[in-house]
């Protein structure tokens, strides 16, 4: 592999689907049409959020934070995921390389702390509703919102200065169509402890302590919804939550299954790697808002009332 005289490659490789290069192209229509509903799914909930003065509440301006998270992650590997499939381009350089992994880990990383915010929303909604409004404050909100981001690039930034650091063998082919910080690593010829157990303390610190107080949050949700008396209002407070548990598993699963198998996969087939690298990186945000229309009912009348408009207004 050719260098220029430092230890960081000029380039890396970006692997789509081996032996179906034939079938990149509808492949790349596949993939296509997952951004295309990430995108306009997204879109509509902030649309809706915004126009609907009912709707400037802590629970739909956290999910509005979740929308924007999802919409930045979508336009940092929509790039190099469609130029590979669409033009079979697989050369992208380590410059370019570190600087998408770096997005694509701030933004898990401030998705995760949106959704701790939002399972503290619930908390709050359901252990202590006559100071909701006046514990969830729209300054607090938004401190909360720029919290997020300062921690998500604060834990990442380390990370492509880490990996300059480092001497990279000849082999310079990924496992996916986008650059994450494990599969950059792994292709050092040099010590990378440093860098395994920085990017440990990265994801402890921010997605595992985050898991961990979403577990508490729904602990007490759970045990204060079993002291209400009406079995009927215990239902009604659970279902405030499932939209927000069924993100919480949309996120961490693919995660997980990432984490695991760069950990524990060396010997699995690269059709795994490449296959959790798509759900890590498509499935939430393609998901999050067909969740949330579905659920929360304010949201999903929004939704109709705009697609009934929509024939009359063509009509006039």
């Amino acid at each position: 592999m050719a260098t220029n005289g430092s230890s960081k490659p000029l380039m890396f490789l970006l692997t789509g689907f081996p032996g179906l290069e034939n079938s990149h192209p509808w492949i790349a229509i596949s993939i296509s049409l997952m951004y295309l509903v990430a995108i306009c799914g997204n879109c509509t909930i902030l649309a809706i959020i915004q126009a609907e003065a009912s709707l400037h509440k802590p629970m739909y301006l956290f999910l509005a934070m979740l929308a924007v998270t999802d919409l930045c992650l979508v336009a940092t590997t929509l790039p190099t995921m469609l130029r590979l499939f669409w033009f079979n381009s697989r050369v992208v350089s380590f410059d370019a390389c570190a600087t998408q992994m770096f997005f694509i880990h701030s933004l898990s990383f401030m998705e995760s702390g949106t959704l701790v915010a939002m399972a503290f929303d619930r908390f709050v909604a359901i252990s202590n509703p006559l100071r909701y409004s006046l514990i969830l404050t729209n300054s607090r909100i938004a401190k909360t919102g720029l919290a997020m981001v300062f921690r998500g690039a604060f834990f990442t930034l380390p990370t492509p200065i880490l990996l300059r650091l480092l001497r990279y063998c000849r082999v310079n082919t990924l496992s996916h169509s986008f650059c994450v910080h494990q599969d950059m690593m792994k292709l050092a010829c040099s010590d990378r402890r440093v860098n395994i157990i920085y990017g440990l303390f990265a994801v402890l610190a921010t997605c595992g302590i985050d898991s961990l107080l979403i577990l508490l949050s729904y602990v007490i949700i759970v045990k204060t919804v079993f002291n209400i008396a009406s079995g009927e209002e215990r239902l009604r407070a659970l279902d405030t939550c499932v939209s927000h548990l069924c993100a919480v598993l949309i996120f961490y699963i693919p995660l997980i299954g990432l984490t695991i198998v760069h950990r524990f996969g060396e010997h699995a087939s690269p059709l795994v790697h490449i296959l959790m690298g798509f759900i890590y990186v498509l499935i939430p945000p393609m998901l999050n808002p067909i969740v949330y229309s579905i659920k929360i009912t304010q949201i999903r009348q929004r939704i109709l009332k705009r697609l009934q408009s929509s024939p009359a207004l063509c009509a006039r």
